[in-house]
């Protein structure tokens, strides 16, 4: 894979609705999964990326809280 995948902002995630929050979430969740288990079996060739996808996950959590938190409050 030469494909370099960039983070996602904390900004654009906040523009998305909270259906598509969680759709993104799945998806992360899903890919943080391989990329584990591609580390496990040491065939993970980008290492970054699994750094990047667990902090996307960790955004996308904390934006959802606060949108919880937001309609709560």
């Amino acid at each position: 894979m030469t494909w370099r995948a960039q983070p996602v902002k904390a900004a654009t995630l906040r523009d998305m609705t909270t259906r598509e929050l969680q759709e993104q979430l799945e998806k992360d969740r899903q890919e943080l999964f391989n990329l584990r288990f591609q580390s496990a079996t040491q065939q993970l060739e980008n290492t970054r990326r699994l750094r990047q996808v667990r902090r996307n996950v960790a955004r996308i959590l904390t934006i959802l809280t606060e949108r919880g938190l937001r309609e709560v409050g």
